[in-house]
C-alpha cells in the first residue's frame, strides 16, 4: 500500500473514531437533558416538608407514581427516622437510577477530553495492521478508561446519598449549605495546584508521552484494557476535585456540567501547561473563600 493510500485510510479511520466519539457524548448528554426535564431525583425535599412548599405548589403536576412511599409507616415501624427531616429515603432502584446518572453523565464529560488519545490509537492501530502487528483493538482501552469513571460513579452516588441523608441537597442536587459549597471549591482550587494535578495532568495533556512511559501500545486485548485503566487513573487523579464541583452548581443544573466539561477540556487540550488548571484553581479558591466570609 503506497503512503497516499495508507494516508487515506488513517484519515477515514479518525473520521469514524470521530463520529462514534461524538454520538457516544451526544447521546450521553441527551440522557442527561432528559433527566434535567423529567425525572424527580431521590432525597430531594418532599412536599410540604423543610424542604418543599406545599402552598407554592400545583397539585395537578404531581407525578404520584414517582413518589418514595419508604417513608411511610410500614406495620407500625416508622422508616421516617433512618433519614433526615423532609426527605425521603433510598430504595436499590434509586441508588442504581443514580448511578445509571452519574456513569452516563461521567461519559458525556470525559468523551471528548479522551479524544486526542483514541485518536492517536486508533490511527496507529490501523498502520500496525497494514504492517502485519496488529495492536489489541481501540474499544478495548476505551472499555479500561470507562470502567475507572464507572468506578467513580459508585463513589459519587454513594456521596450524594450521603448528602441527601443529611439534607444537605436542594432539588438540583446543589448544597444548600453556603459554608459546605465555599469549602468544596476551597478544597477543589488548592487541588489544582497540587504536584499530584500537575503529574496527571501532563500525562492525559501528552498521549504519546504516557504511552511511552507505560511501555506502548498492546496487542492482547487484556493489556489494552489494563492500559486504558492507567489512562482512566491519570485523568480521575486530573479531574476528580472537579467533578465534586457538581455538588456545588447543581448535579441536575446543566450548564454547570458544560462548564465543569468546558474547562476539563480545555486544561486537556489546550497547550498552556498548568496555566488553566492554576488560573481556575484562584479563582475557585477566592469564590469559596467569599461564600464561607458571607456565610459566617
Amino acid at each position: 500500500m503506497g503512503d497516499t493510500a495508507l494516508e487515506a485510510v488513517l484519515r477515514r479511520d479518525r473520521a469514524v473514531v470521530t463520529a462514534a466519539l461524538v454520538v457516544i457524548a451526544l447521546l450521553a448528554w441527551a440522557y442527561v437533558l432528559w433527566l434535567t426535564a423529567d425525572m424527580v431525583m431521590p432525597g430531594s425535599p418532599m412536599p410540604g416538608s423543610a424542604g418543599g412548599d406545599m402552598a407554592g405548589m400545583d397539585m395537578s403536576t404531581m407525578d404520584m407514581s414517582k413518589m418514595d412511599t419508604s417513608n411511610m409507616d410500614m406495620g407500625g415501624m416508622d422508616m421516617s427516622a433512618t433519614v433526615a427531616p423532609g426527605f425521603r429515603s433510598w430504595a436499590s432502584a434509586d441508588f442504581a437510577f443514580i448511578f445509571t446518572m452519574w456513569a452516563v453523565m461521567m461519559v458525556g464529560m470525559m468523551t471528548p477530553s479522551v479524544a486526542p488519545m483514541l485518536l492517536l490509537y486508533a490511527g496507529v492501530g490501523r498502520k500496525a495492521r497494514a504492517d502485519g502487528r496488529p495492536i489489541a483493538s481501540t474499544g478495548w482501552f476505551f472499555a479500561g478508561y470507562l470502567a475507572v469513571w464507572v468506578v467513580f460513579s459508585v463513589l459519587a452516588t454513594g456521596a450524594q446519598w450521603l448528602l441527601a441523608r443529611l439534607a444537605l441537597l436542594d432539588p438540583s442536587m446543589a448544597t444548600d449549605s453556603a459554608i459546605l459549597g465555599g469549602l468544596v471549591l476551597i478544597a477543589a482550587g488548592l487541588y489544582q495546584w497540587t504536584p499530584m494535578k500537575g503529574v496527571c495532568l501532563r500525562q492525559c495533556q501528552a498521549p504519546i508521552a504516557f504511552l511511552a512511559s507505560h511501555g506502548g501500545f498492546r496487542s492482547a486485548p487484556l493489556g489494552a484494557l489494563r492500559l486504558g485503566i492507567d489512562h482512566g487513573a491519570y485523568c480521575l487523579g486530573c479531574c476528580w476535585a472537579l467533578m465534586a464541583l457538581l455538588f456545588v452548581g447543581g448535579v441536575m443544573n446543566v450548564l454547570w456540567i458544560a462548564g465543569i466539561a468546558i474547562l476539563v477540556l480545555l486544561e486537556k487540550t489546550v497547550p498552556t501547561g498548568q496555566l488553566i488548571p492554576r488560573v481556575s484553581g484562584a479563582l475557585m479558591a477566592a469564590i469559596g473563600a467569599w461564600l464561607v466570609f458571607r456565610a459566617l
